[in-house]
């Protein structure tokens, strides 16, 4: 039997143990020690996981483990409950790989090293606590437990506006929370678990039967409250500050996993526990996230900042997220799942290549830059595939990704949906347009600065970092079966639910 728990566990360790390391240099061993377990561990579970389903073991939760938490008779029932299924496993390996990576980027952090390295930590256990969690309330307890160190991260450690942009995340993520908890509330005051009173469990409430009205008044407490950890426009003007501001795991820790805890909520949360909500909104939704995808396109187009440009170009990659959920198709919300992990992996990977520019340069303005694949061709060939992969090229991620989501809207025969699936799909070009502009801009054409041929190129662990993120971006853009293999049993079980409200509507 796997113990989940494990997953908060190596985290909580390595923790205490940067906490007790006297020097720097042992705070980073630590930390990439505890992110070579978590990342172990996680790639057990993936075995141990496919084991058992491949044993007959048609159950769509497993390894579940129910402790009391909070129980106050006839008013609260809080339990640590939590199990995982294939698209809990799919963020948990997106979780491992991110946190492995960023932790060997940041190896040469030297400002309050012990400090910068357990904040990245609870990062990290709020995320696994997250995608494990099968009680809403703990599900929110570790939504939250992400939330303050990214402020600090930003507020201590970024750079340009920082004070401004940490204020402006924690903030909105914040009244995000806020809506997210207000529908939580609401949802457990709807539920009726017979003699035990009102629920958490995710489980049950997916096989009760909510009334209609409530589900039309909680849903976009629910969606729009995740929706902003998504970045979903209109509430994604804390992303491109955030991520600009942000020092470089940061950055790839906030694009690559905290920004998909919005998205899981959004499907595993309102979407699968509001199935006559979930279609009755479809339509505002899939406008919304419409807008965000050639908004997003559009607005990368304007920047000059090599951040921005990755920040912008997130709106509108997440924006295939959400749309995807929208479409509320078997296929779509498949390709939702796909391009969470696979726009994780890119913009980690993304970011990741912008910070080994700046630390050489000092600059991640697009005119200042030129010729870098002459002087630092490890790096720039990084960041050449990262953009090829934003773009949609065939053979990586975001292509297996993006026209899973495609087809799926496309199965949605109205005129509303193809006419938004054709517009979503046309964004593709405008994201060609800046990608390879700026990749051209800063790797080909004459060398702009003099110093810039006095540059080392990346270092052991920025190499090996970069190679566990392409491996895994180039895993799932040749060989996608595997993902979608495990993704696509528990997609089924979520479509159950919408077609109940299909029926219903």
């Amino acid at each position: 039997m796997m113990n989940l728990s494990i997953l908060i566990v190596i985290p909580l360790l390595t923790a205490v143990g940067v906490l007790a390391a006297p020097k720097p240099g042992q705070v980073k061993v630590v930390s990439l020690l505890g992110a070579l377990a978590q990342l172990g561990y996680s790639f057990y579970l993936l075995t141990r996981y496919l084991a058992v389903r491949a044993s007959g073991n048609t159950d769509q939760m497993l390894f579940q483990d129910r402790h009391t938490w909070f129980h106050v008779p006839g008013f609260l029932n809080i339990d640590y409950y939590v199990g995982v299924d294939g698209i809990s496993i799919s963020m948990i390996l997106l979780t491992a790989v991110v946190v492995f990576a960023g932790m060997l980027i940041s190896w040469n952090v030297e400002k309050m090293v012990k400090e910068f390295f357990f904040l990245l930590v609870l990062l990290s256990i709020g995320a696994y606590g997250f995608f494990i969690s099968l009680d809403l309330f703990a599900m929110f307890f570790f939504l939250e437990v992400a939330v303050i160190p990214k402020f600090l991260l930003i507020g201590i450690w970024g750079s340009g506006k920082k004070e401004y942009s940490a204020t402006k995340l924690a903030l909105m993520l914040m009244g995000g929370s806020a809506l997210v908890l207000i529908g939580m509330l609401a949802l457990y005051y709807a539920t009726n678990a017979g003699a035990t009173g009102h629920t958490f469990d995710l489980m049950q409430i997916a096989h009760m039967n909510i009334p209609v009205d409530a589900q039309y008044f909680i849903f976009p407490f629910l969606f729009v409250g995740f929706g902003v950890f998504t970045a979903m426009f209109p509430f994604h003007t804390w992303a491109p500050d955030g991520h600009s501001s942000a020092p470089t795991a940061a950055s790839m820790f906030l694009a690559g996993i905290s920004m998909k805890l919005g998205g899981y909520g959004c499907l595993r949360v309102a979407a699968y526990l509001l199935p006559e909500a979930a279609h009755y909104y479809s339509g505002y939704i899939i406008l919304l996230s419409t807008i965000a995808i050639i908004y997003g396109a559009f607005a990368t187009l304007m920047q000059k900042d090599l951040k921005y440009i990755n920040a912008y170009s997130s709106v509108s990659h997440c924006g295939f997220v959400i749309f995807g959920i929208g479409m509320l198709t078997r296929t779509s919300i498949n390709g939702a799942v796909l391009q969470m992990v696979s726009h994780g992996l890119m913009t980690a990977l993304f970011f990741g290549a912008i910070g080994m520019v700046y630390e050489r340069t000092h600059t991640r303005m697009v005119a200042q830059l030129g010729g870098l694949l002459k002087t630092i061709p490890f790096i720039m060939t990084v960041f050449m595939i990262a953009g090829l992969c934003s773009l949609g090229l065939p053979g990586l991620s975001g292509f297996v990704a993006e026209m899973t989501v495609f087809s799926g809207a496309w199965q949605n025969p109205d005129t509303f949906s193809r006419t938004a699936t054709v517009l979503a799909c046309a964004s593709i070009v405008v994201t060609a347009v800046y990608t390879l502009r700026a990749v051209g801009a800063t790797a080909m054409g004459p060398i702009k600065n003099k110093h810039f041929f006095e540059f080392g190129d990346a270092g052991w662990n920025e190499k090996l970092a970069s190679v566990v993120l392409l491996a895994s971006i180039l895993v799932i853009g040749i060989a996608p079966f595997w993902i979608n293999g495990l993704i696509s049993p528990d997609t089924a079980h979520i479509m159950e639910n919408v077609a109940r409200g299909a029926i219903a509507k």
